[in-house]
Parts: C-alpha cells; structure tokens; sequence
C-alpha cells in the first residue's frame, strides 16, 4: 500500500510539472499573442485576486456574491451583474477596491428592475 501511495504520488508530481512546463510561455511567441496572453503566474495571480475579490463581497452584508460576476485580467477587476440598488453598487465597487492586487475597477453592474410598475 505505501509503494502505491509513493508511485501515485510520484505520478501527480510527474504530471502537475509537465502541465506548469506546458503552460510556460516562449519567446517564440508572435507579438499580437504576446500582448494579449498571460503567463502562468500572472494567471494565477488574477485567479487570487478574482478569489480574494468574490470572498470580500461575499463578507460584506447585504452584497449577495451569487448576483455579482468578478473577473480580473492584470489586476483590472470588473464587475458585472445585477443588484438592489445603486449603494449596491458603491458598496461593491469599494469593497474591490479595498483588495490587495486590484489596480482598478470597472463597473458594470445594474440595478434590477422591477417587474411590476
């Protein structure tokens, strides 16, 4: 059983280091994909910020995290979805801001209408 366990691992090891190596950029990157595509860490490091953005709004009382999108490219977050109200969106936007990684924020949420009027 342990013999097992040490190739499984062994194998997960062999397996995660062939797919960061796989992911690494080349300089044989043509310009256009160059400017437009990220490096595994970068990637990472917006998947973080993406993560430390969506548990900040969830934390906050009255935001509901299920209504607002957060997705971050090169520390820029935006926000999409729908909410309550405009302080709704105040609220969001600050909370965003206050996470560390965030350079900026864009807006693009809306306040839900109401069906009836």
């Amino acid at each position: 059983m342990k013999q097992l366990t040490k190739y499984c691992s062994a194998f997960f090891l062999a397996l995660l280091l062939t797919w960061v190596t796989g992911c690494a950029s080349t300089d044989e990157v043509s310009d256009t994909r160059a400017e437009s595509s990220q490096t595994p860490g970068a990637y990472i490091d917006d998947s973080m910020i993406t993560t430390k953005v969506k548990a900040a709004i969830f934390n906050e009382p009255g935001l509901s995290a299920a209504e607002i999108n957060v997705e971050t490219y090169q520390g820029d977050v935006q926000l999409s979805g729908f909410v309550a109200s405009e302080e709704d969106i105040t609220r969001a936007v600050e909370v965003a801001q206050r996470v560390e990684g965030v350079r900026s924020v864009q807006n693009n949420m809306q306040v839900k209408q109401s069906r009836y009027r």
